[in-house]
């Protein structure tokens, strides 16, 4: 369903302020039509094969590693690390390689930065593609943190193993201590154990590769510090602003993809969201979790990448 490997034509480090620069690269098409990528996470970054989901014939995917992510620098710091940055930071990209409008794909937390993009600057916009939808309100942080380990009990239970049990009543604030130690005696261990717990969960059947990369050193320090650091914070955002602002954006095209199975952002959030927003075209596809990658879930996003050229076109 992919198509087949490719490498950038253009790349580079922005510099964000004093502190971050930030990663990105364009692919496909040059003069072709814009697409933004927004990665899951937050703190996960860019996989060489998301390149492979626009059609290099036709779309001029840029694709970046937000802050503190991938191959951004430096890596893992929640210093100046808000919602409110990253819109900026998209704002700033956009600007540095000259385009007026583009087409915005993300999932999870990439439909999250999308949608609070979208309704900042919904000119700049040409349409929205979403998938595993995550609003960062508080009941999805605890149905992370606690909800979805109903399903997947041995693996909550090798989640909360290094936290004491009189901690476990605030579990994120016991992480977010251990995440935010210098000492990385102290914080590589949890930062393993809360890319494992993700990973583990993330699809329907378990991949064994998944869980290995998410709980890698490389991986887990930047994606476990800049999640919890969001789940803190609640996303920098106030709660339900997402669904409340959803008017901003009503007048653009677009679809939202949602696995029946997802136990990361279950369904019901997809659902909600579709509700305030009646005009997107809501996909609810059997037999799929949360992963992008998984069978169903990709061949749909395909479909809506093909249809939306005919729409741009």
């Amino acid at each position: 369903m992919l198509y087949p490997p490719l490498m950038p034509f253009a790349s580079g480090m922005l510099p964000l302020d004093g502190l971050h620069q930030m990663y990105w690269e364009q692919c496909g098409l040059p003069e072709g039509q814009p697409v933004l990528y927004l990665h899951g996470g937050p703190g996960d970054g860019c996989a060489p094969a998301s390149r492979q989901l626009f059609d290099p014939g036709f779309y001029r995917a840029v694709l970046f590693d937000q802050r503190g992510s991938g191959r951004s620098v430096p890596r893992g710091e929640l210093r100046d690390n808000t919602t409110l940055h990253l819109i900026d930071d998209i704002e700033r990209l956009r600007l540095h390689l000259g385009i007026e409008r583009w087409l915005v794909f993300g999932g999870s937390w990439g439909s999250t930065l999308a949608l609070a993009y979208a309704q900042a600057h919904p000119h700049r916009v040409q349409g929205l593609i979403l998938r595993g939808i995550f609003l960062g309100r508080q009941s999805e942080i605890d149905w992370f943190l606690h909800g979805m380990g109903q399903f997947y009990p041995e693996e909550w239970q090798r989640f909360v193993s290094p936290i004491p049990q009189a901690e476990r009543l605030d579990l994120l604030q016991a992480y977010y201590r251990r995440l935010c130690d210098p000492d990385p005696a102290v914080h590589l261990p949890v930062c393993r154990s809360w890319g494992r717990y993700e990973a583990a969960c993330v699809a329907i059947r378990q991949n064994p590769e998944a869980i290995t990369r998410a709980s890698s050193e490389y991986v887990s320090l930047s994606l476990a510090r800049l999640e919890a650091h969001y789940f803190v914070h609640r996303i920098f955002l106030p709660e339900g602003q997402l669904l409340q602002q959803i008017d901003r954006i009503r007048h653009l095209p677009a679809v939202i993809v949602q696995g029946r199975y997802d136990l990361v952002c279950p369904p019901v959030t997809a659902c909600e969201l579709a509700r305030h927003w009646p005009e997107a075209d809501f996909q609810l596809v059997e037999m799929a979790g949360h992963s992008l990658w998984e069978g169903g879930i990709l061949q749909l996003l395909m479909q809506q990448l093909e249809s939306f050229k005919y729409r741009l076109a």
